[in-house]
């Protein structure tokens, strides 16, 4: 008789500087949009967690903000939290870096890394945008600094590559008990990807330090009945810091927080596949990103 097949599981945690395609990455090993993905920097806040499940595995993956060297405010030191976090709990570490990036500024980060136990993937994402000679030249760059590590050339938008990363992450797991039941995906509630939808569309609509001063809190979100069938009743509100940039969000005659909830809501229907009423508010709430009150009602906290 053969000898039943043991359970693996385990946390793979992701980190790397802001910008270098994490989210995208969770997204890609996932299969799930898990994180907001845009081509702006510093994109994900929080420590997100994506579960991937078969009969004999259970892949936790955590995908942390990019890892900020000098904080500007609480935020961003409550940000760079979450990473140190990651270590606490890591059986696999994947370093996401991309072809261009310096890494002489990362010393701390690499030292961590290194001195942890947990076996580290170094991933150069991004490979579609490079030749092999720069390629080959990150990867004897990455092979000095993480001596004896697994190096992984993928593209996380095209798929390049997270197959071969896939399988080796199964086979280094250790053996283990689900920590989540089988059929869930994250340990976030749906609010929450609502609202980091509402702030993706804000990224994608505004520019500068717009996206930078904004945070969303989601007032109601409730099931109901309308004339035409079930619909799912969301408010949500926009904190701003100061007057000028309640303006800019709000638009002439309110024109861009209206666009803003035609694209929120329809990225919304997608990701819950039901019809959805939203409210969007903007408020000011002064210097909200040194606040601590104000940080842990948004999520800020461990």
């Amino acid at each position: 008789m053969a000898e039943d097949k043991k359970h693996k599981s385990g946390f793979v945690n992701i980190l790397g500087k802001p910008n270098m395609g994490k989210s995208t990455l969770l997204n890609a090993l996932v299969g799930e949009k898990m994180s907001i993905i845009t081509s702006k920097p510093q994109t994900t806040r929080h420590r997100i967690i994506g579960i991937v499940n078969s009969e004999d595995v259970q892949i936790v993956f955590s995908d942390t903000p990019g890892f900020i060297d000098e904080p500007a405010y609480r935020m961003q030191q409550m940000m760079n939290a979450f990473i140190s976090s990651s270590f606490d709990d890591a059986d696999i570490i994947l370093f996401v870096t991309d072809p261009y990036e310096p890494l002489d500024d990362q010393d701390n980060l690499f030292h961590r890394i290194v001195a942890h136990a947990a076996p580290v993937f170094a991933i150069i994402n991004k490979i579609d945008l490079v030749g092999e000679e720069e390629l080959q030249a990150r990867t004897q760059q990455l092979s000095l600094l993480l001596p004896g590590q697994k190096i992984y050339p993928v593209s996380a938008l095209k798929g390049n590559g997270v197959e071969v990363l896939m399988a080796d992450i199964i086979s280094s797991l250790p053996e283990g008990p689900a920590f989540y039941p089988k059929d869930q995906l994250t340990d976030r509630p749906e609010r929450f990807f609502v609202s980091e939808i509402i702030r993706g569309q804000i990224m994608e609509q505004y520019h500068e330090e717009i996206p930078y001063s904004c945070e969303i809190n989601i007032d109601q979100f409730s099931e109901g009945e309308s004339r035409t069938g079930p619909i799912t009743r969301i408010s949500a509100t926009i904190y701003t810091l100061d007057e000028r940039k309640k303006t800019i969000l709000l638009g002439k005659g309110g024109s861009a927080i209206k666009n803003l909830g035609i694209e929120a809501r329809k990225e919304i229907e997608f990701f819950l596949d039901k019809r959805v009423f939203l409210e969007l508010t903007v408020k000011i709430k002064d210097n909200w990103r040194n606040d601590e009150s104000a940080l842990k009602n948004f999520g800020y906290q461990n």
